[in-house]
Protein backbone atom coordinates (compact mmCIF):
# COMPACT_ATOMS: atom_id res chain seq x y z
CA UNK A 1 0.00 0.00 0.00
CA UNK A 2 1.39 3.46 -1.10
CA UNK A 3 2.41 5.66 2.53
CA UNK A 4 1.30 9.28 0.97
CA UNK A 5 3.08 10.59 3.82
CA UNK A 6 6.58 9.41 2.88
CA UNK A 7 6.19 10.88 -0.42
CA UNK A 8 5.24 14.52 1.06
CA UNK A 9 7.77 17.47 0.33
CA UNK A 10 6.67 18.61 3.59
CA UNK A 11 5.98 16.74 6.85
CA UNK A 12 2.23 17.75 8.09
CA UNK A 13 1.25 16.07 11.00
CA UNK A 14 -1.77 15.85 13.02
CA UNK A 15 -1.12 19.22 15.07
CA UNK A 16 -0.39 20.93 11.90
CA UNK A 17 -4.26 19.85 10.37
CA UNK A 18 -5.86 20.34 13.72
CA UNK A 19 -4.54 23.78 13.91
CA UNK A 20 -4.88 24.94 10.24
CA UNK A 21 -8.42 23.69 10.02
CA UNK A 22 -9.39 25.47 13.98
CA UNK A 23 -7.80 28.28 12.27
CA UNK A 24 -9.95 28.48 8.70
CA UNK A 25 -13.15 27.48 11.01
CA UNK A 26 -12.13 31.10 12.82
CA UNK A 27 -11.59 33.03 9.66
CA UNK A 28 -13.77 31.53 7.10
CA UNK A 29 -17.10 29.40 9.26
CA UNK A 30 -15.73 26.52 6.99
CA UNK A 31 -15.72 23.05 8.81
CA UNK A 32 -13.25 21.02 6.85
CA UNK A 33 -13.87 17.33 7.48
CA UNK A 34 -10.68 14.37 8.49
CA UNK A 35 -11.47 13.54 4.73
CA UNK A 36 -10.22 17.01 3.39
CA UNK A 37 -7.10 16.15 4.78
CA UNK A 38 -4.99 15.99 1.51
CA UNK A 39 -7.07 18.43 0.15
CA UNK A 40 -5.15 20.87 2.77
CA UNK A 41 -2.44 19.33 2.19
CA UNK A 42 -1.87 19.99 -1.47
CA UNK A 43 -3.32 23.43 -1.69
CA UNK A 44 -1.32 24.76 1.04
CA UNK A 45 1.85 22.98 0.28
CA UNK A 46 2.22 25.58 -2.55
CA UNK A 47 1.69 28.49 0.01
CA UNK A 48 4.84 27.25 1.81
CA UNK A 49 6.82 27.26 -2.22
CA UNK A 50 5.45 30.37 -2.82
CA UNK A 51 6.82 31.91 1.10
CA UNK A 52 10.38 29.43 1.21
CA UNK A 53 8.74 27.85 4.05
CA UNK A 54 10.36 24.24 4.72
CA UNK A 55 7.51 23.12 7.05
CA UNK A 56 4.09 23.69 8.55
CA UNK A 57 5.10 24.46 11.73
CA UNK A 58 6.81 27.87 10.19
CA UNK A 59 3.93 28.17 8.42
CA UNK A 60 1.14 28.09 11.56
CA UNK A 61 3.84 30.14 12.92
CA UNK A 62 3.70 33.04 10.10
CA UNK A 63 -0.01 33.15 10.08
CA UNK A 64 -0.10 33.30 13.70
CA UNK A 65 2.41 36.66 13.59
CA UNK A 66 2.19 40.19 12.74
CA UNK A 67 4.10 39.90 9.80
CA UNK A 68 1.83 36.59 8.30
CA UNK A 69 -1.26 38.55 8.66
CA UNK A 70 -1.37 39.49 5.06
CA UNK A 71 -0.83 35.87 4.41
CA UNK A 72 -4.05 34.94 5.95
CA UNK A 73 -6.01 36.21 2.85
CA UNK A 74 -4.08 33.66 0.69
CA UNK A 75 -4.46 30.74 3.21
CA UNK A 76 -8.49 31.11 3.21
CA UNK A 77 -7.93 31.83 -0.52
CA UNK A 78 -6.01 28.43 -0.86
CA UNK A 79 -8.56 26.03 1.22
CA UNK A 80 -11.95 27.63 -0.08
CA UNK A 81 -13.38 24.80 -2.76
CA UNK A 82 -14.53 26.65 -5.62
CA UNK A 83 -16.85 24.10 -8.11
CA UNK A 84 -19.15 25.87 -10.57
CA UNK A 85 -20.70 26.09 -14.20
CA UNK A 86 -23.08 27.89 -16.07
CA UNK A 87 -26.31 27.14 -15.52
CA UNK A 88 -25.42 24.28 -12.75
CA UNK A 89 -28.79 23.25 -11.09
CA UNK A 90 -30.74 24.12 -13.91
CA UNK A 91 -34.02 23.75 -12.34
CA UNK A 92 -33.29 26.78 -9.79
CA UNK A 93 -32.99 29.35 -13.08
CA UNK A 94 -36.21 28.06 -14.59
CA UNK A 95 -37.76 28.59 -11.45
CA UNK A 96 -36.56 32.21 -10.82
CA UNK A 97 -37.76 32.73 -14.54
CA UNK A 98 -41.31 31.62 -13.80
CA UNK A 99 -41.72 32.66 -10.17
CA UNK A 100 -40.58 36.00 -10.31
CA UNK A 101 -39.63 37.48 -13.72
CA UNK A 102 -42.57 36.01 -15.37
CA UNK A 103 -45.06 37.33 -12.63
CA UNK A 104 -43.27 40.66 -12.89
CA UNK A 105 -43.82 40.81 -16.19
CA UNK A 106 -47.43 39.95 -16.13
CA UNK A 107 -48.49 42.68 -13.79
CA UNK A 108 -48.51 46.06 -14.80
CA UNK A 109 -48.43 47.37 -11.83
CA UNK A 110 -45.34 45.23 -10.39
CA UNK A 111 -42.48 46.87 -9.81
CA UNK A 112 -39.61 46.61 -12.13
CA UNK A 113 -37.00 47.03 -9.42
CA UNK A 114 -35.19 43.75 -8.75
CA UNK A 115 -32.61 42.44 -6.61
CA UNK A 116 -30.64 39.50 -6.57
CA UNK A 117 -27.74 38.23 -3.77
CA UNK A 118 -25.33 35.69 -5.43
CA UNK A 119 -23.76 34.88 -2.08
CA UNK A 120 -20.99 32.53 -3.18
CA UNK A 121 -20.28 32.88 -6.32
CA UNK A 122 -16.94 31.68 -6.92
CA UNK A 123 -15.65 32.29 -10.68
CA UNK A 124 -18.77 33.84 -11.87
CA UNK A 125 -20.87 31.56 -13.35
CA UNK A 126 -23.68 31.37 -11.25
CA UNK A 127 -24.25 34.95 -11.76
CA UNK A 128 -23.83 35.23 -15.62
CA UNK A 129 -26.29 32.94 -15.81
CA UNK A 130 -28.93 34.52 -13.36
CA UNK A 131 -28.08 37.63 -15.82
CA UNK A 132 -28.53 35.36 -19.14
CA UNK A 133 -32.11 34.34 -17.48
CA UNK A 134 -32.85 37.96 -17.15
CA UNK A 135 -32.03 38.95 -20.75
CA UNK A 136 -33.74 36.36 -22.50
CA UNK A 137 -37.09 36.78 -20.38
CA UNK A 138 -37.62 40.17 -19.97
CA UNK A 139 -37.63 41.31 -23.31
CA UNK A 140 -37.53 45.31 -22.09
CA UNK A 141 -35.36 44.70 -19.15
CA UNK A 142 -32.69 47.47 -20.00
CA UNK A 143 -35.77 49.35 -18.88
CA UNK A 144 -35.67 47.79 -16.02
CA UNK A 145 -34.02 48.80 -12.52
CA UNK A 146 -31.67 45.21 -12.06
CA UNK A 147 -29.31 45.13 -10.00
CA UNK A 148 -26.77 41.12 -9.13
CA UNK A 149 -25.11 41.57 -6.03
CA UNK A 150 -21.92 38.79 -6.62
CA UNK A 151 -20.20 37.97 -3.47
CA UNK A 152 -17.42 35.35 -2.43
CA UNK A 153 -14.65 34.70 0.61
CA UNK A 154 -11.99 34.19 -2.38
CA UNK A 155 -10.33 37.52 -3.98
CA UNK A 156 -9.12 35.48 -6.76
CA UNK A 157 -12.01 33.97 -8.12
CA UNK A 158 -13.72 36.73 -7.58
CA UNK A 159 -11.13 38.76 -9.82
CA UNK A 160 -11.50 36.12 -12.49
CA UNK A 161 -15.38 36.55 -12.33
CA UNK A 162 -15.11 40.25 -12.99
CA UNK A 163 -13.27 40.04 -15.65
CA UNK A 164 -15.90 37.90 -17.38
CA UNK A 165 -13.85 35.78 -19.33
CA UNK A 166 -13.82 31.98 -19.85
CA UNK A 167 -12.25 29.33 -21.63
CA UNK A 168 -13.63 27.17 -24.68
CA UNK A 169 -14.28 24.22 -21.79
CA UNK A 170 -16.17 26.53 -19.71
CA UNK A 171 -18.82 27.66 -22.39
CA UNK A 172 -18.85 24.18 -23.87
CA UNK A 173 -21.90 23.06 -22.37
CA UNK A 174 -24.26 26.26 -23.73
CA UNK A 175 -26.13 25.75 -26.83
CA UNK A 176 -24.58 27.97 -29.76
CA UNK A 177 -27.27 30.50 -29.67
CA UNK A 178 -26.66 31.34 -26.01
CA UNK A 179 -22.78 31.77 -26.80
CA UNK A 180 -23.42 33.43 -29.31
CA UNK A 181 -26.14 35.90 -27.83
CA UNK A 182 -24.34 36.70 -24.75
CA UNK A 183 -20.29 36.39 -25.20
CA UNK A 184 -17.87 37.83 -27.25
CA UNK A 185 -15.22 35.71 -28.78
CA UNK A 186 -11.38 37.07 -28.21
CA UNK A 187 -8.34 35.49 -29.26
CA UNK A 188 -7.18 32.64 -30.56
CA UNK A 189 -5.71 29.17 -29.61
CA UNK A 190 -4.71 28.62 -26.33
CA UNK A 191 -5.32 32.47 -25.99
CA UNK A 192 -9.32 32.12 -26.74
CA UNK A 193 -11.45 33.15 -24.55
CA UNK A 194 -15.25 33.64 -24.54
CA UNK A 195 -16.18 36.91 -22.62
CA UNK A 196 -19.93 37.81 -21.69
CA UNK A 197 -20.73 41.06 -23.24
CA UNK A 198 -20.52 44.43 -21.39
CA UNK A 199 -24.75 45.25 -20.99
CA UNK A 200 -25.00 41.95 -18.80
CA UNK A 201 -21.54 42.78 -17.13
CA UNK A 202 -22.86 46.05 -16.39
CA UNK A 203 -26.07 44.32 -14.29
CA UNK A 204 -23.55 42.71 -11.98
CA UNK A 205 -21.67 43.90 -9.08
CA UNK A 206 -18.92 41.72 -7.17
CA UNK A 207 -17.75 42.40 -3.77
CA UNK A 208 -15.60 40.24 -1.11
CA UNK A 209 -17.56 39.03 1.75
CA UNK A 210 -16.91 36.37 4.60
CA UNK A 211 -20.21 34.92 5.53
CA UNK A 212 -19.53 34.76 9.02
CA UNK A 213 -19.53 38.48 9.17
CA UNK A 214 -22.09 41.15 9.56
CA UNK A 215 -23.92 41.34 5.85
CA UNK A 216 -23.61 45.13 4.35
CA UNK A 217 -26.83 44.84 2.82
CA UNK A 218 -30.38 46.45 3.39
CA UNK A 219 -32.25 44.42 1.25
CA UNK A 220 -35.16 43.47 0.31
CA UNK A 221 -33.97 41.13 -1.74
CA UNK A 222 -36.31 39.37 -4.35
CA UNK A 223 -33.91 36.01 -4.59
CA UNK A 224 -31.12 34.65 -2.72
CA UNK A 225 -28.51 32.27 -4.26
CA UNK A 226 -26.69 30.43 -1.63
CA UNK A 227 -25.93 27.29 -3.19
CA UNK A 228 -22.90 24.46 -2.33
CA UNK A 229 -21.63 26.87 0.44
CA UNK A 230 -23.44 25.69 3.70
CA UNK A 231 -22.39 22.59 3.41
CA UNK A 232 -18.76 23.68 4.82
CA UNK A 233 -20.76 25.33 7.79
CA UNK A 234 -21.82 23.56 11.04
CA UNK A 235 -25.40 23.70 12.37
CA UNK A 236 -24.34 26.67 14.30
CA UNK A 237 -22.99 28.97 11.63
CA UNK A 238 -25.92 27.88 9.58
CA UNK A 239 -28.61 29.00 11.76
CA UNK A 240 -26.30 32.50 12.67
CA UNK A 241 -26.47 33.05 8.53
CA UNK A 242 -29.87 32.50 7.82
CA UNK A 243 -30.87 34.52 11.26
CA UNK A 244 -28.86 37.62 9.68
CA UNK A 245 -30.48 36.62 6.13
CA UNK A 246 -33.90 36.35 6.92
CA UNK A 247 -34.66 40.38 7.40
CA UNK A 248 -33.33 41.12 4.08
CA UNK A 249 -36.55 39.31 2.13
CA UNK A 250 -39.89 40.05 2.39
CA UNK A 251 -42.86 37.23 2.43
CA UNK A 252 -42.58 35.43 -0.88
CA UNK A 253 -38.92 35.98 -1.63
CA UNK A 254 -37.06 33.10 -3.13
CA UNK A 255 -33.72 31.40 -1.42
CA UNK A 256 -31.90 28.80 -3.68
CA UNK A 257 -30.20 26.46 -1.81
CA UNK A 258 -27.33 23.67 -3.42
CA UNK A 259 -28.59 19.96 -4.19
CA UNK A 260 -27.13 18.98 -1.25
CA UNK A 261 -28.12 21.27 1.39
CA UNK A 262 -31.16 21.88 3.81
CA UNK A 263 -32.84 24.25 5.79
CA UNK A 264 -33.86 21.86 8.07
CA UNK A 265 -33.07 22.47 11.71
CA UNK A 266 -31.49 25.33 10.70
CA UNK A 267 -34.53 27.91 10.02
CA UNK A 268 -38.18 27.92 9.94
CA UNK A 269 -38.11 31.30 8.29
CA UNK A 270 -38.51 30.09 4.68
CA UNK A 271 -41.04 26.82 2.89
CA UNK A 272 -39.76 24.27 0.71
CA UNK A 273 -41.31 24.46 -2.06
CA UNK A 274 -39.84 22.94 -4.43
CA UNK A 275 -36.18 21.12 -5.07
CA UNK A 276 -33.94 23.26 -3.35
CA UNK A 277 -36.28 25.77 -3.39
CA UNK A 278 -38.05 28.08 -0.61
CA UNK A 279 -40.50 30.90 0.19
CA UNK A 280 -39.51 33.52 2.60
CA UNK A 281 -42.47 33.11 5.14
CA UNK A 282 -44.88 35.82 6.47
CA UNK A 283 -43.82 36.59 9.84
CA UNK A 284 -45.50 35.58 13.06
CA UNK A 285 -47.56 38.17 14.55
Amino acid sequence: MLDTARLREFEFTDADFNSLRRLVREVAGISLADCKRELVYSRLARRLRHLGLTSFASYREFLASEAGQAELREFTNAVTTNLTAFFRERHHFDYLRDALLVPRMADPLSSRRIRIWCSAVSTGEEAYSVAMTVAETVPDWRRWDIRILATDLDTNVLAAAESGAYTLDRVRQLPRWQIDRHFVRQGHGEGLRYVVKPELQRMISFRQLNLTHPLPMRGPLDAIFCRNVIIYFDKETQRDLFQRMAPLQRPGDLLFLGHSESLFKVSTAWTLIGKTVYRRNEEPC
